[in-house]
């Protein structure tokens, strides 16, 4: 039998092994985003991947304020799904409330149900186009900052190991290292010293005065 033959003959008795299509994710809200004027108005979120000494992948769930720039977790592990991602930002809420709105990429993690059944009423996750990621430029710089200064410096040996070098990192970057783009202030310096200036006199005083 020919292989025109056998071909029909396939065809004929639909042997065909069906091809499945691309599992549908739902997507939220895509729109172009004004700058922030307060902190905790809008977060950035977006996964930086690295490994361990011995091969195995890790992954860091990176949280950014995009107006004081603070990073708000950097959160080590081997495996973040969406139901992790969820518990990452309840305990965020429970420090320092939620913002308005959250920018993400369109990421498996980022477009489940549990992120967006946890989203809905509480706040506007925005998504940012199909790679666009100058979309997310907040996150994205400091992801490029994280790599280039902590992740590329060093071999780590153990999962707890990742965990202490990259919190201290944050710490540093959070605390020491000042900003050209807040005036030379350091993320935590900045987001202080807009919060102080939003905080209402009391009453009895003068209301023109300048609160710093």
């Amino acid at each position: 039998m020919n292989r025109k033959k056998l071909y029909r003959i396939y065809r004929e008795e639909r042997l065909m092994v069906r091809r499945r299509g691309r599992r549908k994710r739902a997507i939220g809200t895509r729109a172009p985003l004004a700058l922030p004027d307060a902190i905790n108005r809008r977060w950035s979120l977006d996964f930086v991947s690295d490994a361990l000494g011995d091969g195995r992948r890790f992954r860091i769930l990176c949280v950014v304020d995009d107006f004081s720039r603070e990073c708000l977790a950097c959160v080590v592990d081997t495996s973040i799904g969406g139901v992790r991602v969820v518990r990452e930002l309840e305990r965020l809420a429970l420090e320092r409330g939620l913002p308005g709105v959250i920018v993400s990429d369109n990421g498996c993690e980022l477009t489940s149900t549990a992120v967006l059944r946890w989203s809905l009423g509480r706040l506007d996750w925005r998504y940012i186009a199909p790679g666009k990621p100058v979309q997310n430029a907040f996150v994205e710089s400091f992801n490029s900052r994280l790599r280039d200064e902590c992740l590329n410096e060093h071999v780590f040996l153990s999962l707890a190991e990742a965990r202490a070098t990259i919190a201290a990192w944050r710490d540093d970057y959070n605390h020491c290292r000042p900003h050209s783009s807040l005036g030379a202030l350091t993320p935590f310096e900045f987001a202080r010293l807009k919060t102080q200036r939003q905080i209402p006199p009391p009453a009895g005083e003068n209301h023109n005065r300048l609160y710093l």
